[in-house]
């Protein structure tokens, strides 16, 4: 299949690209920069230039391919519904480009993100399916919400969780993450939302205590009043106890979570700077 993978030079797009690479698939990935273009080139992959701001350049490389799979994403937490609006705007260009088609369009649920998902569901003659990821997708290069864990701490002089810290985080390994993503492509059911989840809920108190002790520093107990001011924008999060389960996404697709999970894979290289 050839696919148009959007993202396909960030933390997830590229396990996504190495994946579907490895599976036979041929890819083009879409890159604003010399250095990513140089990046896809030297795993096999097709180059096209664009940004999400670009509508016509995603039309056009939609309507090329055999599927297109939208992990591109803009991170503007200044002003976060200028970056949903963005991707909203995306997700219907390459939507319409491929509807009618029968071909598949994968793409990647966002917090407060239901209008884009909403748009893909409710696609017509199209294969349209919807990953919903982890807090935590983990592995080497992560520069998610658990590295921001372990900054704070060695700012703060203390690894803290929330009340008693049993609130639970579900987590996943990129590299699971991304053959979900390829098996999606390949045969997901028009309409599915899939759950990318490794564990199903690690308590927040587990994070703190291997973060605590990797660093040497104490693990402490801080009340919900107290947590805006010591994880800042992270504090609610930090809070939220949100189990979630993917044996329907497993059931479906016959996609098996194997590689690390979240504690070991801390231990393993998250603490070697």
């Amino acid at each position: 299949m050839h696919v148009f993978v959007t993202g396909a030079t960030g933390y997830i797009g590229t396990a996504v690209v190495h994946e579907l690479i490895g599976a036979g698939h041929q890819v083009v990935g879409l890159t604003r920069s010399d250095k990513g273009a140089e990046a896809l080139k030297e795993v096999g992959a097709e180059v096209h230039r664009g940004t999400l701001d670009d509508l016509d350049s995603l039309r056009t490389a939609a309507a090329a391919v055999d599927g297109v799979i939208h992990l591109a994403f803009e991170h503007n937490f200044s002003d976060f519904a200028a970056s949903l609006t963005t991707d909203l705007r995306a997700v219907k260009t390459m939507g319409a480009a491929l509807e009618g088609t029968g071909k598949p369009f994968v793409t990647t649920a966002h917090l407060n993100g239901e209008a884009s998902d909403n748009a893909v569901l409710a696609l017509t003659g199209v294969r349209s399916s919807v990953v919903s990821l982890c807090p935590s997708v983990h592995d080497q290069g992560d520069k998610g919400f658990v590295p921001m864990l372990i900054t704070i701490a060695r700012a703060k002089g203390v690894s803290a969780y929330i009340g008693d810290g049993s609130n639970r985080w579900p987590a996943v390994h990129r590299l699971d993450a991304a053959r979900l993503y390829r098996l999606a492509l390949e045969s997901a059911p028009a309409g599915s939302l899939l759950q990318g989840v490794g564990d199903e809920g690690v308590p927040f108190r587990d994070i703190a205590s291997v973060i605590g002790r990797y660093l040497n520093l104490p693990v402490v107990s801080i009340s919900r009043e107290e947590a805006d001011a010591h994880f800042g924008f992270l504090g609610a999060l930090a809070a939220l106890d949100i189990p979630r389960s993917s044996v329907q996404t497993q059931e479906l697709l016959g996609w098996q979570p194997v590689h690390l999970r979240l504690l070991p894979d801390l231990e393993q290289h998250y603490f070697t700077n």
